[in-house]
């Protein structure tokens, strides 16, 4: 019998090698690649690759773009309102959609609500690879979805997932999770890089094929990537990412590609007894408990794909004990609130560089919009002059490096949404005008167009006289 070659995989990235490297020449880390035997060559008679399955049809046909119908193809629900949101509207059928996010933070929960939903409409399938159906059951009595018409597959070989996929077709399959799933034509272990590869093409083939919506549950690492080689991302047509703290309520699912809507969508839920609920107000749910007329904190808006969020932004400044002064930021980019504080001490010289400077997004959402930068620099001024800013007052504009304000997009939705959630005077872009100027305000709010860091904070402590819009 011939010796089967083998080949070396990073398990980071995918990189192959002929040979053993310490280092990876594709990611640059230490002891990634791993030696797998390379795969067999394809039966005779066959399609091709096992991945692609002999009972699936095939579909190479060239067709002239001109002939494929234009009509909308109609959307499955979720049976979550959130989870729709994030979609876009809903699944698209034929889609392969990968999730992840850290252990336990309520994957499972989420696609096992979804499937409880969708069950009394659609035909759906849960196919485990981490749990027992007995293990299932518990949980979703748990949820009071016990008696749902949900369909189980304790499995994690790809032949048994691909026949009976081929046999149910399934309106919706979830796959939990990816990295446990194993062909026996490789030879390495599950979760390695050859397996997760293989098997999402195989799985990808199903959902073209067939057009079952197939959801992927993913791993992550410690950096908080969904594990697994980089193509895995690029093969689905949608990434989703679950986050949040354990230790709160609300969880955030975050969009990341989609290629049937936009991309960066945010959906909220809180996490209770009887699973996730989906969060409705977002912003509301953001700004609960936050401390009034206190030095220190700011509220602004930022853009999460299309939807306008509030969020609330603190600061604390403190002399340094030590010869080189800390910044901690969460929630927003170090690097980036260092600069906004060079800035600010080029304008009024403030000493910065002999305090500790901490930056806080409440509520454990991440936001890497630029939009925030004035309101992080009006909590951080609040902080260091002890004074609270005016009342009701939302705030935001990009930086420049020379002090100015930048105008930021979509500014009139940021104000509707803030005067929906009771906030009256606001602080923005002079060049933001022209897009407020089309909107219908109560008489009561006070818009403030300013075009330096200078302006902005005369009128958040002393009321200065910037001209304004009532």
């Amino acid at each position: 019998m011939a010796k089967r070659k083998t080949k070396f995989v990073c398990q980071e990235c995918g990189h192959e090698s002929s040979g053993w490297m310490g280092r990876c020449a594709g990611c640059g880390d230490w002891n990634t690649l791993i030696e797998e035997q390379m795969p067999g060559p394809a039966p005779s008679g066959g399609p091709g690759h096992w991945a692609l399955g002999p009972s699936l049809p095939d579909a190479a046909t060239v067709v002239p773009l001109s002939d494929i119908a234009a009509e909308d193809q109609q959307r499955l629900s979720s049976g979550l309102s959130e989870l729709d949101r994030v979609l876009g509207g809903g699944f698209v059928p034929g889609s392969l959609i990968l999730i992840g996010g850290d252990p336990g933070i309520g994957k499972s929960t989420l696609l096992l609500q979804c499937l409880a939903a969708t069950g009394s409409r659609q035909s759906v399938l849960y196919v485990s690879g981490e749990e027992s159906p007995r293990q299932i059951r518990l949980r979703a009595d748990r949820l009071q979805v016990g008696n749902a018409p949900i369909n189980l597959l304790a499995a994690t070989d790809y032949a048994t997932i691909m026949d009976t996929l081929a046999r149910k077709k399934p309106d919706l399959a979830v796959i939990d999770s990816i990295q446990t799933i194993y062909s026996t034509e490789l030879s390495s272990a599950p979760g390695s890089v050859a397996q997760i590869r293989e098997a999402t093409a195989g799985l990808l083939r199903v959902a073209k094929g067939l057009g079952t919506i197939i959801v992927l549950v993913g791993h992550v690492t410690k950096d908080g990537a969904i594990a697994g080689p980089r193509v895995l991302e690029h093969m689905v047509d949608t990434v989703l990412y679950f986050e949040g703290e354990r230790h709160m309520r609300y969880r955030m699912l975050r969009c990341v590609k989609n290629r049937f809507g936009a991309t960066d969508e945010l959906g909220l839920f809180e996490m209770t007894d009887r699973g996730l609920l989906a969060v409705d107000n977002a912003s509301m749910a953001l700004l609960s408990g936050r401390p009034l007329q206190v030095p220190g904190s700011a509220v602004t808006s930022c853009m999460e794909g299309t939807r306008p969020l509030l969020i609330e932004v603190q600061a604390l400044l403190q002399p340094s004990a030590y010869g080189a002064p800390q910044r901690m930021t969460q929630g927003l980019e170090r690097n980036r609130v260092t600069m906004l504080l060079a800035v600010l001490d080029k304008q009024f010289q403030f000493g910065l560089g002999n305090m500790d400077t901490y930056v806080n997004v409440v509520g454990g959402l991440r936001v890497n919009e630029p939009a925030i930068d004035l309101c992080a620099l009006a909590a951080v001024v609040s902080s260091y002059k002890n004074e609270p800013l005016r009342p009701n007052c939302l705030v935001f504009g990009e930086v420049g490096l020379a002090g100015e304000i930048r105008s930021v997009s979509q500014a009139e939705r940021r104000v509707q949404e803030a005067v929906r959630q009771g906030f009256n005077t606001f602080i923005l872009p002079g060049s933001c005008r022209t897009a407020l100027d089309k909107l219908s305000l109560p008489d009561q709010c006070d818009l403030f167009y300013v075009d330096k860091i200078g302006e902005a904070m005369d009128i958040l402590f002393s009321g200065g006289d910037t001209q304004h819009v009532s």
